[in-house]
C-alpha cells in the first residue's frame, strides 16, 4: 500500500485555496502524514529592462512576500486545524518551485488547483498543474474549481 506521509499543498490564496487545502488536510489527517503549504510569489526579473529601477521591483517583490507571509500564517490558521503543517513562502516561477521544493522536501504528493483555463486562455497563460502533472516525481492530485 501506497504511503502518503508528506504533501506538498501548493496554494494561490485564491477562493479556490480552502477547498484544495482540505483535500490535503483529509488526507494528511488519515495517512498520519505531514503538510507542506506553499506559496509561489510571482518573480518580476522580466521586468528589469522596462525601464524600472530594479530596486522598485526588488522593493515590491519584498512587499509581496512580507504579506503573504501573513497571509499564509492565517491561511494555516483557518484551514489544517489538527494537522503537523508548514508555510513556505518563496519567490519564482510557480511550476519551477512547486517541482523545487517537492524534490528537495522529499513529498510523497503535490495537491494543489487548477484554474480550469481553456481556450485562447490556455494558450496565453499556460497551465502551471499540466507542468507540474508531467514532471513531477510524485504522485500529483489536481483539484479543479467547483
Amino acid at each position: 500500500m501506497a504511503t502518503i506521509k508528506k504533501i506538498l499543498c501548493a496554494v494561490d490564496f485564491s477562493d479556490h485555496s480552502p477547498v484544495v487545502a482540505d483535500y490535503a488536510a483529509t488526507l494528511a489527517k488519515t495517512m498520519g502524514g505531514e503538510i507542506i503549504c506553499l506559496y509561489v510569489a510571482p518573480s518580476l526579473d522580466q521586468y528589469v529592462g522596462f525601464h524600472v529601477p530594479p530596486s522598485s521591483i526588488e522593493n515590491f517583490v519584498g512587499e509581496i512576500v512580507t504579506g503573504a507571509d501573513t497571509t499564509m500564517e492565517t491561511f494555516i490558521n483557518e484551514n489544517f486545524d489538527g494537522v503537523p503543517v508548514s508555510g513556505k513562502v518563496v519567490t519564482g516561477y510557480a511550476a519551477e518551485e512547486i517541482i523545487t521544493i517537492a524534490d528537495s522536501e522529499k513529498v510523497d504528493m503535490i495537491i494543489m488547483g487548477t484554474h480550469g483555463r481553456t481556450g485562447i486562455d490556455r494558450i496565453l497563460f499556460g497551465s502551471v498543474a499540466e507542468k507540474i502533472v508531467k514532471s513531477a516525481k510524485c504522485p500529483v492530485l489536481t483539484v479543479r474549481p467547483e
